[in-house]
C-alpha cells in the first residue's frame, strides 16, 4: 500500500512498532514476500525499504534463473527487463505487504544508466507523493508542491527523515538546506522527541567505511555535515536519534562505533538484507557489531512511549521463504536463493 494512510502525527503517548531493510535485488522477488508476511504478523505500523530494488545493470535472479538450475522459463531480452523491472517490483516485492504502508528510499541501482533519478521519482510518484508525505511537504512550506527523493513525516511523536545518497554527488547543496531546516524544527519542537534518518550508504565514519558515503569525496563531507547535525540534535537538543541504511549486504549495529566518531557515537544500523546477492562482512566488524552475512531479514523497530527505540533483527529461514512462494517460483531457484545467492 502507499506510504500514507499513517495519521498524520499520532499521540506521542503511545507506543508503536516498524520494520525496515533494504537490497531487494537479485532475490527480492523471493525473499520480499516472506518479509511481508513477517512484518504484517508483527503487528508494525509500516515498513520502510532503503533502496535499491531491482539489479538494472544485469538480470536479476529472479527474473532470469541461473541457467544450471535448468529451469524452462520465458526468456527475456534486455529491452523486456530495463522496461519490466520496477513494474516486477511493485507487483512481487511491494503488493504482498496488502494495506500496510510502505514508504521507499532510493538506491543507487535506481540510477544506473539508463535509469535515473526522474525516472524513479515517475514510476514511484503513487508512494513519493502520499498524503502523509504531501501534507508534512505542504506543512513545512504551503508553496512546496514539488515531488522529491527526500522527504520526512511524523508520527507519534517520531521524524522519520528519508534522505537521497543515491549518488556520488549527495548530499547536494539543496538536500542539505532542506535537512539542516527539517532538523533545526526538530530541535525547536517539543513534540518531536525522536528523530529517526534512513538512507541508503551509510554515512562516513562507519565500520565497513570502504562501501559508504566515503565512496566519493563529495560524500564523505556532506556526509559528515549530516552526522554532526545529528549529534547535535541528540547531545545539545537532547533529542533520540537513531540512523539506518542499506548498500552493504549483510546485517550490522554499532556501525559508528569506529574512531571516527569517538565520542560521538550515534546508534546505528545497516540491514541490507532483503535479497540482494550477500556480501562478506569487513574485517573491522568486531563483536560490538553483532554481524550477521548469507542472512535474509529486516529489522524491526518497537518504539516506546517515551521516544526510546530497540531493534530487533529477524533472520528469514528457508521454510519461511518457501511458505510465502509456494506454488509462485520454483522450489529449485528458492533454495538457489537461500543458499548460493552470495559473493
Amino acid at each position: 500500500m502507499l506510504g500514507g494512510s499513517l495519521a498524520a502525527q499520532e499521540p506521542a503517548a503511545s507506543s508503536f512498532q516498524f520494520a525496515v531493510s533494504g537490497d531487494s535485488r537479485n532475490c527480492g522477488d523471493i525473499v520480499m514476500p516472506a518479509i511481508a508476511d513477517g512484518v504484517r504478523k508483527s503487528g508494525a505500523e509500516f515498513y520502510w525499504h532503503l533502496g535499491d530494488f531491482r539489479a538494472i545493470y544485469t538480470f536479476d535472479e529472479d527474473m532470469v534463473p541461473p541457467a544450471k538450475l535448468g529451469l524452462n522459463t520465458r526468456p527475456i531480452n534486455v529491452i523486456t527487463y530495463l522496461t519490466t523491472a520496477w513494474p516486477d517490483f511493485i507487483a512481487h516485492q511491494m503488493a504482498p505487504f496488502g494495506t500496510l504502508p510502505v514508504f521507499l528510499g532510493i538506491g543507487n541501482h535506481e540510477t544506473i544508466p539508463p535509469s535515473t533519478r526522474d525516472a524513479w521519482l515517475l514510476q514511484f510518484a503513487d508512494w513519493l507523493g502520499s498524503p502523509i508525505i504531501r501534507a508534512q511537504r505542504l506543512k513545512d512550506d504551503p508553496a512546496d508542491h514539488k515531488l522529491r527523493s527526500y522527504y520526512h513525516w511524523m508520527s507519534h511523536g517520531v521524524d522519520f527523515i528519508s534522505l537521497d545518497n543515491a549518488g556520488l554527488e549527495q548530499f547536494d547543496a539543496t538536500q542539505l538546506a532542506w535537512f539542516h531546516r527539517v532538523l533545526q524544527r526538530d530541535e525547536a519542537s517539543a513534540e518531536v522527541r525522536t528523530i529517526v534518518v534512513g538512507m541508503h550508504a551509510a554515512l562516513p565514519g562507519s565500520v565497513g567505511h570502504s562501501h559508504s558515503m566515503s565512496d566519493s569525496p563529495q560524500g564523505d563531507k556532506s556526509g559528515r555535515e549530516v552526522y554532526v547535525a545529528l549529534w547535535h540534535a541528540e547531545s545539545v537538543a537532547h533529542k533520540k536519534v537513531y540512523v539506518l541504511a542499506s548498500h552493504s549486504h549483510f546485517f550490522m549495529e554499532a556501525v559508528y562505533d569506529t574512531a571516527d566518531w569517538k565520542g560521538k557515537v550515534l546508534p546505528g544500523w545497516i540491514v541490507g538484507t532483503a535479497g540482494a546477492v550477500r556480501y562478506r562482512l569487513p574485517p573491522e566488524a568486531g563483536p560490538k557489531q553483532k554481524a550477521m552475512t548469507d542472512v535474509y531479514g529486516y529489522l524491526q523497530a518497537t518504539v516506546a512511549s517515551d521516544g526510546t527505540i530497540s531493534f530487533a533483527f529477524h533472520r528469514l529461514s528457508v521454510d519461511d521463504l518457501l511458505a510465502a512462494n509456494q506454488g509462485k517460483y520454483p522450489e529449485p531457484l528458492i533454495r538457489w536463493c537461500d543458499s548460493e545467492n552470495k559473493q
